[in-house]
């Protein structure tokens, strides 16, 4: 295993990364119209994913950075995904439709609440600890796929085909912005994270066989 990179950097570029969609939401640039697509707030998911891959394969200094982050504190974080509860107390109050939160939140909830699992048959190498590591980490993307899909077909918008009395607009302000674009693809990050970690030294223990 190698040496544990310093969160310096990565806090750092969380830190400026929240201030900055903060900021971009309450200057009204994540709003659309109704008779366009939300092509920011989708920008805004997809867009550092995409950089994030492009610097990992381009740059073996992020490379080697990424790799060298704590396996064990990427899982762990997973399980702030909890706090997904918290759409069917705003489906409650018509803030979101259902058709978005039921899925969203529940999946979320079966992340956060697997994570400590993971966590402690990941800190003692119990047997299928790579199993459960690649599941928690495919089930959080599945989830956001869904969360996204629906997020968007429910939303005012030319895509939203699901849409109701209730849409999910409330995500192009603040506060709940900040879930969109920075939350999110934050956690896919740390996702692809963990399962280029995984994937790469169990390739490397295999090559020491």
């Amino acid at each position: 295993m190698p040496n544990k990179s310093s969160l310096l950097p990565a806090v750092t570029i969380l830190i400026i990364w929240g201030a900055l969609s903060i900021y971009l939401a309450s200057q009204g640039n994540f709003q659309n119209s109704p008779d366009a697509p939300p092509y920011t707030l989708m920008a805004a998911v997809a867009g550092p994913p995409t950089l994030f891959g492009i610097l990992y394969g381009l740059s073996n200094r992020v490379k080697c950075y990424v790799l060298g982050l704590d396996l064990v504190l990427l899982t762990a974080a997973q399980g702030w995904r909890v706090i997904g509860a918290m759409f069917l107390v705003l489906m409650t109050y018509r803030l979101v439709p259902g058709i978005f939160a039921w899925p969203a939140g529940v999946g979320d909830m079966i992340v956060g609440l697997y994570a400590p699992f993971v966590v402690m048959v990941l800190v003692r190498r119990s047997p299928g600890w790579r199993s459960h590591l690649r599941w928690l980490n495919i089930l959080g993307l599945l989830d956001f796929v869904g969360a996204i899909g629906f997020g968007v077909l429910s939303g005012n918008n030319p895509l939203g085909v699901l849409r109701g009395d209730v849409t999910t607009d409330a995500f192009q302000l603040l506060p709940l912005s900040i879930i969109p674009t920075f939350a999110v693809p934050a956690w896919i990050i740390i996702h692809v994270i963990s399962l280029l970690q995984l994937n790469h030294y169990a390739v490397s223990e295999i090559g020491e066989i």
